[in-house]
């Protein structure tokens, strides 16, 4: 009796340690959006690119898909730098994988292709 007691112990003490995993995974997000916003250079700007490419392509959340705006963010950064097929696509992504963003998402692109 006292082995189970003792073993039940080790094992709720092993399994209170244990990291829960997030819905998204947002790697740098934040501090790479921070600097930009902070300091708009271009240095700064590919750099968050390259970190929201990095969050659309490995996205380890438990939920295994992008967080809600990330597509919209991107593909209006992506349009802004001259990738404007890629940007467009990118807010279109956003409005198939939340049909919830879809009146707002239109209605950027509507603003962007005029």
């Amino acid at each position: 009796m006292e082995k189970f007691l003792v073993t039940t112990i080790v094992v709720l003490a092993l399994s209170s340690c244990a990291t829960t995993k997030t819905m998204y995974s947002w790697h740098d997000y934040e501090d790479a959006t921070y600097q930009y916003t902070k300091k708009s250079t271009d240095e700064l700007h590919v750099k968050m690119l390259e970190e929201y490419k990095k969050l659309t392509d490995k996205q380890k959340g438990t939920r295994g898909v992008v967080p809600p705006g990330l597509y919209a963010e991107y593909g209006y950064q992506l349009y802004k730098s001259g990738k404007k097929e890629e940007g467009l696509s990118f807010l279109k992504k956003e409005i198939e994988l939340y049909p919830e963003s879809e009146k707002y998402i239109s209605r950027i692109i509507k603003q962007l292709e005029k």
